[in-house]
């Protein structure tokens, strides 16, 4: 299946089986960013349902400037990040918000223990990333899930959140360095690293 302006003039109009094309479509994609950004099945599926409901009613102001996937992901993500700032679960011990980069440089990067791979499984390492993405800020979690889990360039993530290129690349940063020191700090206390 593929988007056409003739699918979108159709669904624009009121046409079910139009509608029901572009949910199927997307709605595999949009679902994992739900449960990639809000890390519970409900809340994806919630999501997922808002997301088209919010796109059929508002399918009138969609420009065509770019594709409906890029336009109904941008709603998805909208959507996503509200619910997390009303969560507003932030339990983190420092900040990241303002990182004091003068004893960033200072300090070493511990280097992963040689053959890590057949002390940890995949399953293993994956309960870790899931408890690190727990704590990680929305506003750096959305940039870290468009660039590094959806695969987003960024320029295209700097546009579904309505950021400069720059201040992506400054947030990605931050999450990256943020989940290397809590991977880091739960494979020490596995006793993986020393």
């Amino acid at each position: 299946m593929e988007e056409s302006p003739e699918l979108i003039q159709s669904a624009r109009a009121g046409d079910s089986r139009a509608q029901t094309q572009l949910v199927n479509m997307y709605s595999g994609r949009i679902f994992n960013l739900g449960l990639r950004m809000l890390r519970n099945r409900e809340d994806a599926e919630d999501l997922l349902q808002e997301t088209f409901i919010t796109a059929f009613k508002k399918l009138d102001t969609f420009k065509e400037k770019s594709s409906f996937y890029t336009w109904v992901y941008r709603i998805a993500v909208n959507i996503a990040l509200g619910r997390l700032r009303e969560q507003s679960k932030m339990k983190i011990a420092y900040s990241i918000q303002e990182p004091d980069f003068e004893n960033l440089q200072g300090l070493s990067i511990s280097d992963w223990p040689v053959h890590i791979e057949t002390k940890i499984t995949d399953e293993e390492f994956r309960t870790a990333l899931d408890a690190t993405l727990d704590d990680l800020p929305e506003k750096y979690r959305s940039v870290f899930v468009l660039r590094d889990l959806e695969g987003h360039s960024t320029e295209e993530t700097a546009k579904m959140l309505d950021l400069t290129v720059s201040n992506v690349k400054v947030r990605l940063m931050r999450a990256r360095l943020f989940l290397r020191d809590r991977l880091n700090a739960y494979l020490k206390r596995k006793g993986w690293l020393v």
